[in-house]
């Protein structure tokens, strides 16, 4: 028999402002503890130097953490001209210099070369696992792997800010695995210089967006109060609001429960599901409450991960 996991039943995400100097793992941890939640989870690392949308998945959202890792991602960065560091941010060390600072024109002439879809080198100091072991730990015993390029998409890059000759700040939407630090590496390298990034800010994490994120004291200070703290907890589904949905009968809702398919009958359900190929993923629902992820299969959605809501 699994062992029952400590802590309070709680189903919903929170949008933690993460801040900066603290691992993504340490904010989890400190959920865990303001909220005395059985069971946490994050939807994409940030790294230690970044601040910003870090989504907290609790109890039955954490089914959901696949979907909103996979969703477009917004940042804002500072890159610093002029030094090239290990890290490709300011926690590294100095591995190559440049008198050359790009200008306004030349930076915003640039930018087109980086949108779209775009090959990129991951940092060495990252997460990525080279036969089994994490790039970060290698590079740390001086054995830093040449990782291989990876396609990434971005949907759109802009210059908001020069505060002086030596800075440049961008907005970034983007896909998936797309890293900002290996961005700004690359286009300081096109324009001629080196440069890395000493400020990161994520502003949003598909539904989830910076002006619903709370810090770690705002938590604190709510769950002090069972009603606000279910004003800051969104619902399980915020993470799935890209995937359609399908209203279900009693019926059909006990059907999934079980972990049963449905057949499509109504009218209105048929003629969407018609739009979407075999294998699709749907969203069923008991008015707002989320019952399965499904899979759809001719006229028939089967169950992938039912929630207990």
């Amino acid at each position: 028999m699994a062992r029952k996991r400590k802590g309070k039943t709680i189903n919903g995400w929170l949008v933690i402002d993460k801040p900066a100097g603290m691992t993504s793992t340490a904010v989890v941890s400190a959920v865990r503890r303001i909220t005395g939640a059985a069971k946490a989870g994050h939807a994409g690392t940030l790294d230690p130097l970044a601040t910003g949308v870090l989504p907290i998945a609790l109890g039955e959202a954490t089914k959901t953490v696949p979907y909103a890792m996979d969703s477009a991602k917004r940042y804002r960065f500072t890159v610093l001209w002029g030094e090239a560091r290990d890290t490709d941010d300011a926690e590294g060390k100095i591995t190559a210099t440049s008198p050359a600072r790009p200008d306004r024109a030349a930076i915003e002439a640039i930018l087109p070369r980086f949108s779209g879809e775009i090959d990129q080198r991951p940092p060495v100091y990252s997460a990525i696992k080279v036969d089994g072991r994490r790039s970060y730990d290698l590079a740390r015993e001086d054995q830093a792997p040449v990782l291989a390029m990876r396609r990434v998409r971005i949907d759109s890059i802009s210059l908001v800010d020069m505060a002086d000759a030596d800075h440049a700040s961008f907005d970034v939407a983007c896909g998936k695995g797309t890293y900002m630090r290996a961005l700004a590496r690359d286009i300081a390298e096109a324009l001629g210089t080196v440069g890395h990034v000493v400020a990161l800010r994520r502003t949003a994490v598909g539904a989830f967006v910076a002006e619903e994120a709370i810090s770690l004291e705002q938590l604190s200070d709510v769950g002090h109060s069972p009603a606000r703290f279910e004003q800051s907890l969104l619902s399980v589904a915020t993470a799935l609001d890209d995937i359609p949905a399908l209203a279900l009968a009693d019926l059909e809702v006990d059907r999934l429960r079980r972990g049963r398919a449905v057949q499509v009958l109504r009218t209105a359900d048929r003629a969407m599901i018609e739009t979407l190929d075999d294998g699709a993923i749907l969203c069923a629902m008991d008015g707002e409450t989320l019952i399965a992820l499904t899979r759809l299969e001719g006229m028939e959605i089967h169950p992938v991960r039912v929630f207990n809501l």
